[in-house]
């Protein structure tokens, strides 16, 4: 139940005082620290790292400020496992901000003492009101009456809780925040009754372990605390004016740093558990009170929650002081969150707004299963949320009243999901808008297994990666066993269909023991019916009693924002079991019939932001315009193209004395007088090392780039920008760009769409069939791994099926059996008169797929001709030895008359010859005792490619 707010800085706001100090101070003033931002014009930032004594416990509190005068404050709650340290930057920036920041460490965290009371309204929420009597003391807060400060409260999960819970008890909190937290913990961890064991296990393993938490810790940027900057008691960096604490747990509301005796003996901070002493429960229950401990081992090896259980919960939850909560309240809710999932804000929502106060609903896309967080956005809002309802700024904006972040496809630049807000003025709740979907199916017969395993998979707490938050990328992981569900099928959908909320549906449940425990979910399906994707990976569980006669019931399915596309279907899943739940152990016969349609809703009211348009989408015209306008003024024209040579028209390319230097230079050359044919049906490797000039030359055969010298002819044709003979050229060149969101045929469509060219000249089912991507085709292009993309571009490039399909490095990113793949698509697309000209680096691969072979290095053209002849070509051959020549003797050899070059190899030499034969040469290696074991003729095309290059690998 832990998230870390992450430490991004927030930027600067208009309060900001700008200093024109250039170091940095440090400066010890009693119990605080100074310590200033990494920028010299950011204000530095006062710390002060004190003890809160109160009954039963020292609470480890921080207090930042920044600036002169009077302000509000804001305090500033931790996750579950973790402790005041996770969210030093957020209260640094608040403190920039104008605000006086106050964070602590909850009972049983961080160097705090005291037990977990998962948010007693008697301990850690009245802590909470001993920390605004502190501040109400604070010269530097503003207060609204005497005794009672401006203060907010903001936390995420455990911290998100206590501010709800402070607002309900302490009357002086005026605006609060709370972040991916619940509203009642026992609908949590007991949702419908039924026992949601993983996350339940991985919390009391963490407070009863000193777990590091249940959020990765990938997600919350480090504190960056040097040692001696006050970084506070417990972590070993602090001074002594650090680590004092008070003498005793009632000595006083406050003890200073330095006060006295140190925090405690051994302390290590930062969640760590504490050894037992007087005071402190069993060691059985680590950090938690007892009876927290008892309920939890109690429900967990019963397998199903009682009545107690859930009274304990309740009473520590927000809910329970639902009518209380009357102040402006911005409420951040996970979607990808299977342990508090939206309906927990919805019910905040409801309650709050009921109350008459203001509320605004954010939905971002991370949550407790991973995902992004936002960090940055929400820490901006929060801040502005406290200009406007804490600070009292007309002008501060607080956002809409709801908002939803949307995928909006993949950035090409680094493949991560882009986010879209989607807003509302006012909040939809979860059900707007609903549509009724058909369902079909008839009664359906399973049965709960014996022991209830193996189970279905939903979500893995704590595992997830993140890979619930792709499901709006066609990329899910869900499993339901045969025999242990029951699946209702929709007709595809006539039109895409966004639905924002929970899906409702009525159904009827029979039990043969009289108890069913059902795991409902809706899925994403495709039109192939196969591919299917479970929305925010998210299940509803539900119990139900009385149904041996069988018993009509209306299940509320998760809530969740999720578009479903065109012609796919909705699936509508009841499982017995489910990895992340306890599901009863003894067998059991369940038969389930739809009573009625599937009731989506889509919150028409909500859409979607539209995405801001690059300073290139107006750049360009004006430059455009510009260049234009000098075209017209220098009067520059083309260059008349040279006339068709007729004897050329069946050569796919030759290339004659080509030539380009580099910019600016006119002595270096990435081609130079390079000259070479390419006949039908003839798959050419173009060889060369980096720096050669390969995709040089492939720019110019291409049209992207002018020659300096020599020229270009495909079929004849001279080949200039733009020129018609270039429709007969595919190419694909370091990759293609898709749509993520069509499939791979409609891609390949709306690309030859774009040529204007007849769609009976695309021949794309012939380009398919020589791809070979089969069923894949109907499936969106986010769900394809690498080889498929490459597969999809190599298809791209042959549509039309053009005479000569340059590749340049083809085979990147695939694995072996890919890469075969793609030699078979080469040789496929030459038998059929066609010609292939492929760039690559691998030898081996171009040895196995190639019929000829150009050669270059450093611009220049080394050897032309078939494989065959290079690889086996009589002047190179290779000497093996009975033992490695050393370099003085190869040299000697190279040094022979007829002898062009020899260099050492595994085993022995490769020689290359000029003018000497094979006689000659064993002859002399004789007469300078070189230990010959065997000559012959060199097959190698890697051992040919560095002979021919002079052994540079350059």
């Amino acid at each position: 139940m832990r998230i870390r707010l992450p430490g991004r800085a927030v930027p600067p706001r208009r309060r900001r005082r700008l200093l024109t100090a250039v170091a940095a101070l440090a400066v010890l003033a009693g119990a605080g620290t100074w310590t200033a931002a990494a920028s010299g014009e950011e204000p530095a930032v006062h710390r002060e790292d004190r003890m809160l004594a109160v009954p039963g416990a020292r609470i480890d509190t921080s207090y930042f400020t920044s600036g002169e005068g009077r302000r509000p404050a804001v305090l500033i709650g931790h996750g579950f496992g973790s402790s005041k340290d996770a969210v030093r930057q957020q209260a640094e920036a608040l403190a920039r901000d104008g605000y006086a920041v106050m964070t602590w460490s909850a009972r049983g965290f961080g160097a705090s003492t005291g037990t977990i009371g998962l948010n007693d309204p008697e301990r850690e929420v009245r802590d909470v009101s001993r920390l605004i009597d502190w501040l109400a003391a604070r010269p530097e807060v503003e207060l609204d009456a005497e005794g009672d400060p401006r203060v907010g409260i903001t936390g995420a999960s455990y911290g998100g809780a206590v501010s709800l819970l402070a607002a309900g008890q302490d009357r002086r909190v005026d605006a609060i925040a709370p972040q991916i937290t619940y509203w009642n913990l026992a609908d949590a961890l007991f949702p419908d009754g039924v026992f949601k064991k993983l996350w339940a296990g991985l919390f009391f393993t963490a407070g009863s372990a000193g777990g590091s938490g249940l959020v990765p810790d990938s997600a919350v940027p480090p504190a960056d605390a040097p040692a001696g900057d006050g970084a506070g008691p417990g972590d070993g960096s602090g001074s002594g004016a650090d680590s004092g604490a008070g003498t005793g747990a009632d000595s006083g509301p406050v003890t200073g740093a330095g006060a006295g005796a140190p925090t405690q003996s051994g302390a290590t901070g930062r969640g760590s558990a504490r050894d037992a002493s007087a005071g402190q429960p069993a060691p059985a229950c680590g950090r938690f009170e007892p009876a927290l401990c008892a309920m939890y081992e109690r429900v967990a090896t019963s397998g199903s929650p009682d009545a107690e259980a859930r009274a304990l919960l309740e009473a520590r939850s927000p809910s329970a002081v639902a009518d209380r909560i009357k102040v402006p309240a911005l409420i951040v809710q996970g979607q990808s969150d299977s342990l508090f999932p939206l309906s927990h804000a919805d019910a905040m929502a409801r309650a709050i707004a009921g109350n008459g106060a203001t509320v605004a609903v954010d939905w971002i896309a991370g949550g407790h299963d991973g995902g992004d967080l936002e960090t940055a956005r929400v820490q901006q809002r929060i801040s502005a949320w406290f200009d406007r309802y804490l600070n009292g700024d007309k002008t501060a904006d607080p956002g809409p009243a709801f908002r939803v972040s949307r995928t909006g496809g993949v950035d090409s630049t680094d493949g991560q999901a882009t986010l879209r807000g989607a807003t509302a003025d006012a909040y939809p709740g979860l059900g707007a808008g609903r549509r009724e979907v058909v369902l079909t199916g008839g009664t359906q017969h399973f049965r709960n297994p014996a022991g209830a395993g193996p189970p279905g998979i939903s979500t893995v707490p704590g595992l997830g990666g993140g890979l619930s938050g792709l499901s709006s990328l066609g990329v899910g992981l869900s499993l339901d066993f045969p025999g242990q569900h029951a699946r209702f099928d929709s007709a595809p959908l006539d039109r895409r269909t966004r639905i924002t909320g929970s899906p409702t549906v009525r159904v009827k449940v029979t039990s043969d023991n009289g108890t069913a425990v059902l795991f409902g979910k809706v899925y994403d399906v495709g039109p192939d019916g196969r591919q299917q994707v479970l929305p925010a990976q998210l299940v509803a569980p539900v119990r139900i009693e009385d149904a041996k006669a069988g018993r009509t019931v209306e299940l509320t399915l998760p809530a969740v924002d999720h578009e479903v596309e065109a012609g796919h279907r909705l699936r509508l899943v009841l499982a017995a079991t489910d990895l992340a739940h306890a599901s009863p152990a003894a067998p059991a016969a369940y038969s389930v019939t739809p009573a009625g349609p599937l009731s989506v809703p889509t919150a028409p009211g909500v859409t979607t932001q539209a995405a801001g348009l690059p300073w290139w989408v107006w750049g360009l015209p004006a430059a455009g315009a510009v260049a234009a306008a000098a075209l017209l003024l220098t009067a520059r024209r083309r260059t008349a193209a040279p006339a068709p040579d007729p004897a050329l028209a069946d050569v796919p390319l030759e290339i004659t004395g080509l030539t380009k230097r580099y910019a600016g230079s006119a002595d270096r050359y990435a081609v130079r007088d390079l000259s070479f044919r390419v006949e039908k049906g003839q798959v050419l490797g173009l060889l060369g090392p980096n720096g050669a000039g390969k995709t040089t030359t492939l720019r110019m055969l291409m049209g992207l780039i002018a020659p300096d010298d020599g020229g270009i002819r495909v079929f004849g044709h001279a080949v200039r920008p733009g020129a018609p003979v270039l429709s007969r050229v595919g190419a694909f060149v370091e990759g293609a760009g898709f749509l993520p969101h069509l499939s791979g045929r409609e891609n390949l469509e709306l690309y030859w769409r774009a040529t204007g060219r007849p769609a009976q000249d695309s021949h794309v089912e012939e380009a398919l069939e020589i791809a070979g991507l089969g069923d894949a085709l109907a499936r969106a292009v986010r769900t394809y791994s690498q080889g498929m993309r490459q597969r999809l571009a190599i298809a791209q490039a042959m549509l039309g099926l053009p005479d000569l399909l340059i590749l340049d490095e083809p085979t990147n990113g695939l694995d072996p059996p890919q890469i075969r793949e793609m030699r078979d698509v080469m040789i496929r697309y030459a038998a059929g008169g066609r010609t292939v000209i492929v760039s690559s680096h691998l030898l081996s691969e171009v040895e196995q797929s190639c019929t000829h072979l150009v050669v270059m290095d450093r611009g220049r053209l080394v050897q032309a001709g078939p494989v065959a002849d290079i690889t086996g070509a009589g002047d190179t051959l290779l000497v093996t030895t009975a033992e490695e020549p050393s370099a003085p003797l190869v040299e000697k050899i190279a040094a022979l008359p007829g002898v062009a070059s020899a260099f050492r190899t595994d085993g022995g030499l490769l020689v290359r010859l000029d003018g000497a034969g094979a006689s000659y040469l064993v002859a002399e290696l004789v007469r300078l005792d070189v230990p010959v074991t065997g000559v012959g003729p060199h097959r190698r095309l890697e051992d040919a490619f560095l002979t021919l290059i002079g052994g540079a690998s350059a």
